[in-house]
């Protein structure tokens, strides 16, 4: 079954992830619409796909030749399409989740339930080849988790630059939601635990240029008996420091399991070690993450039994960074119920 999709925004990963993932599997997807804040850019892609430049989200998702909408940016929407897709009875694939804000998600997961309609959030750091990889060893070589070090390092907004989506979240709070949700994926159990430390920017008021959080997965009546995760985000380095910026990073994510430890850097490289030593895995040759997500998009819209997971996922990723904030505010460890 072919579904005709309608764009909301183009976002950042465009032209890197959803361009070519919508080429290789045009069996199965037929863009039909485009709506973006620049119109110039709408109709450039409308002409490379053979679709047609709509002015409006609410004019695209009314449309009878569109079955599913893939918003790929909020810009200054804010939760307006996903709620307008829902009145439409058509399918969503959210790629710009986690720039809603805890109200504007409780909206959404009502609206969703309410409506029956398909919903996937994108969680590209869980389709990565070097990810699914990972999880593959943790069930068959490396053993439970124990300790996760994750982190991003990014180069710090402009001073003065205003957020372009209405009721968006800090950028790097959007960064730790997305590194939260990573982390529960990988342990695959829920946090009981959480305690925050955030640092104030000096470009930006009201935001932080390092956020950091420790997560603990362990069972709420037995402290110390699953993993723990530290996480941070930081946003310190100014934009035109281009080189301090590649300098020495780190992984994106080192997991220390029962019988090895391994390193990721997305999307494709894993390292790993055990008793026989390191073994080093490049996975340039799996299928690239846009063409995952898109897959799964494709099953969940034509599958009889509705998916809901991801729209679980998102607001609880988004709870947990809440709770660190409230760590940070209350200088103590909060609980996760």
């Amino acid at each position: 079954m072919k579904l005709r999709v309608g764009l909301i925004g183009l976002g950042d990963f465009w032209q890197q992830r959803h361009a070519p993932a919508l080429r290789m599997l045009s069996d199965r997807f037929e863009l039909r619409a485009v709506c973006d804040q620049v119109a110039h850019r709408a109709h450039l892609v409308a002409t490379e796909f053979g679709a047609t430049a709509v002015d409006g989200f609410r004019v695209l998702t009314r449309r009878e030749d569109v079955d599913a909408i893939l918003i790929l940016a909020h810009q200054w929407y804010g939760a307006l399409p996903v709620l307008a897709a829902c009145e439409a009875g058509k399918a969503v694939y959210c790629a710009g989740g986690f720039d809603l804000s805890v109200e504007d998600a409780v909206r959404i997961k009502d609206r969703v339930e309410e409506a029956g309609i398909a919903f996937m959030a994108e969680f590209p750091r869980r389709y990565a080849p070097a990810t699914l990889r990972l999880k593959e060893l943790i069930a068959t070589r490396l053993g439970n988790p124990r300790l996760l070090f994750c982190h991003q390092r990014s180069v710090a907004d402009a001073p003065g630059n205003p957020s372009t989506c209405r009721g968006s979240r800090p950028s790097g709070s959007r960064s730790l939601v997305e590194l939260v949700d990573w982390c529960r994926y990988v342990v695959d159990r829920e946090a009981t635990w959480v305690s925050g430390v955030m640092h104030p920017s000096t470009c930006k008021q009201g935001e932080e240029d390092y956020q950091m959080m420790s997560l603990d997965f362990s069972d709420s009546k037995c402290p110390g008996s699953g993993a723990i995760a530290q996480i941070s985000c930081g946003r310190y380095v100014p934009a035109h420091w281009q080189e301090a910026i590649t300098y020495r990073p780190l992984p994106a994510l080192q997991v220390s399991c029962e019988r090895g430890i391994a390193f990721v850097d997305l999307p494709a490289t894993l390292v790993w070690f055990d008793e026989a030593g390191r073994h080093q895995e490049s996975l340039e040759s799996e299928r690239p993450v846009g063409e995952q997500l898109l897959t799964q998009f494709h099953r969940s819209v034509t599958s009889l039994i509705r998916k809901t997971s991801d729209l679980e996922d998102s607001y609880k990723a988004l709870l947990i960074v809440e709770q660190a904030r409230r760590s940070q505010q209350e200088g103590r460890r909060v609980a996760l119920t």
